[in-house]
């Protein structure tokens, strides 16, 4: 390219870039266009320009004007046109947003909580929710979401004891109309909702009861999606106290019309969105779906609900959003906490009355979430201290039995693996030793270990905690993100079940050497542990936490028995065991079992020869 040719290029590039900025139009020319472009569209449609919205108390002569003379007809017809504002309700905890199209919340804050990466907390927001009612009006299907209400008042802030409330409006006429009474107090996480239908008795359908419809996108507001996925759902109590839930792992879809519903609940991991209703809710259809390609959207959650009518006739209706803290939901009353997952059958009644008031306990000292878990497993270790030392002492009986153990089965050889069995028992009753004894204690501690896996994921306390590098104790600690979902793992790897994993298998050695495993018994204690790390890899800290630190002060328990134990007193009382009559050795119900399973055996082997 030539210098003459390249200055011609650079002086229109010139020209070009010049031409835009000084051609630009400034804000107020931009604001008038698009005001001419918003009143032709009002024009082609047949309705002109609508009045600003008051925010003042009601004046009824004045109206959003409708030229459209089939639209002033039809019911509600005035309301299909309007401005759309939003109305804020602030007090201590939430920050509350109303809009006047639909008269529903449009959004919803809490003030108090951020998004694991810190940003604000908002429920549902926008287009993402929909509040309406649907009814026949003079033969015509109506959905309150698509018509625009006229609010009493514009933004209002309430602390302390005080409360406040707002009405929205939809007019049918000039004495006829509905109303959302919203009020809320200073200090809480409800806000009242009346709904009060006013001169509408011969123009609804059915005036006493009212058709609700809700959906709302549930928004991500934790680290791991696939967790907070696990433990979102819709919660649901009927009036005769039942409460139950959807399916959490599947898309999931319920009618009731059997009992009155009292409240249902769109519940996430950590935070829930409930309508209570007090007059009952007589007909129900809930579904929860969940788009697997959505990064953003936890899960989608709709609810088809009939209201019924108090005596008064207002449909009464309580919002609850905040936190899923076992504490605050059940000082909300109607058994709210009872959405809070602390496990099934016996594992909810160990969470809830026994580890759930030990935990509150401790956390009145306002101690770090990392040391209440480590008193916590203290505690819980002292109180099992006994069982442990008798698995202990009966592995150690083992120990010391497996030399004759070795001989017997030299000689009776691995050919006759009954038999082998059967002298086996001989053995074991002849010293008084059960083989089984060192798993019972294990065993019954089992429901309590599957407790606590229940119990921490659930735990919102320990939601954005931190402990030594654990960022936040309720979800995973990573040590390696690989960028990509690898099968078992998923993206991570957490370095505190890492840990969890590492002890657990020098646990199992040591268990190994002192109870003196052999063969598939001996390598399935190490398989185990690593089966656990996929499966808990993508689980709280908080769980792997507790998981290490059980293993840790099972290795000190272990080691003071272990000064307790002498295995040459053991042999010695094995001894004596032997030499006593067999009439006066009691023989253990596993014994007697296993004796009797043997002789069917052989008695099967006679008969197949």
């Amino acid at each position: 390219m030539d210098r003459n040719t390249f200055t011609g290029l650079f002086l229109i590039m010139i020209i070009l870039v010049g031409s835009f900025f000084l051609m630009k139009p400034n804000e107020a020319e931009l604001k008038k266009e698009r005001a001419k472009e918003h009143a032709d569209s009002l024009k082609r449609a047949g309705i002109s320009k609508p009045a600003a919205a008051t925010t003042a108390k009601f004046d009824t002569t004045k109206k959003t004007a409708v030229t459209d003379s089939a639209i002033l007809k039809s019911p509600f017809g005035a309301a299909t046109a309007g401005v759309d504002q939003l109305v804020t309700l602030e007090n201590r905890d939430m920050r509350v947003k109303i809009s006047a199209k639909g008269g529903r919340i449009y959004s919803v804050e809490l003030k108090d909580y951020k998004t694991f990466d810190k940003k604000p907390l908002i429920l549902f927001d926008g287009g993402d929710n929909h509040f309406g009612l649907n009814f026949n009006a003079a033969g015509k299907k109506i959905n309150t979401d698509d018509l625009y209400f006229k609010p009493s008042a514009t933004n209002l802030t309430v602390a302390g004891k005080d409360s406040e409330s707002v009405t929205m409006r939809l007019s049918y006429s000039p004495t006829q109309y509905i109303d959302y009474i919203y009020s809320i107090k200073g200090i809480s996480n409800k806000i009242g909702l009346d709904i009060k239908p006013t001169g509408l008795d011969g123009v609804l359908a059915n005036s006493n009861t009212l058709n609700l419809q809700w959906t709302a996108n549930l928004k991500k507001q934790e680290k791991d999606m696939k967790l907070e996925r696990q433990y979102s759902t819709i919660y649901f109590k009927n009036t005769d106290g039942d409460i139950d839930y959807l399916s959490t792992g599947k898309d999931d879809q319920k009618t009731i019309s059997d009992k009155k519903l009292q409240w249902f609940s769109f519940k996430q991991h950590f935070f829930s969105n409930v309508i209570i209703a007090k007059q009952g809710i007589s007909n129900a259809n809930i579904s929860v779906t969940t788009d697997a390609n959505d990064t953003t959207i936890v899960k989608q959650m709709k609810a088809d609900v009939v209201l019924n009518k108090d005596n008064s006739g207002t449909f009464p209706l309580e919002l609850y959003f905040g936190p899923n803290r076992f504490s605050t939901l059940q000082l909300q009353g109607y058994d709210l906490e009872k959405q809070v997952d602390l496990g099934w059958g016996p594992l909810k009644y160990i969470n809830r009355f026994a580890v759930l008031p030990v935990f509150n306990f401790f956390n009145q000292f306002n101690w770090n979430y990392g040391l209440i878990i480590l008193a916590l497993t203290i505690i819980l270790k002292l109180v099992l201290s006994p069982l442990t030392y008798k698995s202990y002492l009966s592995m150690a009986k083992m120990r010391v039995l497996k030399p004759e153990m070795d001989e017997i089965k030299a000689k009776v050889g691995e050919d006759n693996p009954t038999l082998l069995q059967q002298e086996y028992l001989k053995l074991y009753k002849k010293a008084g030793v059960n083989p089984l004894g060192g798993c019972l204690p294990l065993v019954i501690q089992m429901p309590i270990v599957i407790a606590f896996f229940r119990f921490f994921p659930s735990l919102f306390e320990l939601r954005g905690q931190s402990f030594l590098w654990m960022h936040d104790l309720s979800t995973y600690d990573s040590l390696v993100h690989f960028g990509t979902s690898i099968p078992i793992l998923g993206d991570h790897i957490s370095l505190m079940c890492l840990l969890m994993t590492i002890s657990t298998l020098i646990y199992t050695y040591f268990n190994n050497q002192i109870s003196g495993a052999t063969g598939q018994m001996k390598y399935i204690g190490y398989i185990t542990p690593i089966i656990f790390f996929g499966a808990l890899n993508g689980y709280p800290a908080g769980l792997n936490y507790y998981y290490f630190l059980a293993n840790m002060l099972t290795f000190l328990q272990q080691y003071l028995i272990k000064f307790m134990v002498d295995d040459k007193k053991i042999h010695a009382q094995i001894q004596e065991n032997k030499k006593k009559p067999e009439e006066k050795k009691k023989k253990s119900g596993f014994q007697a079992r296993m004796e009797e399973m043997m002789r069917q055996q052989q008695q099967q082997t006679k008969k197949g020869k």
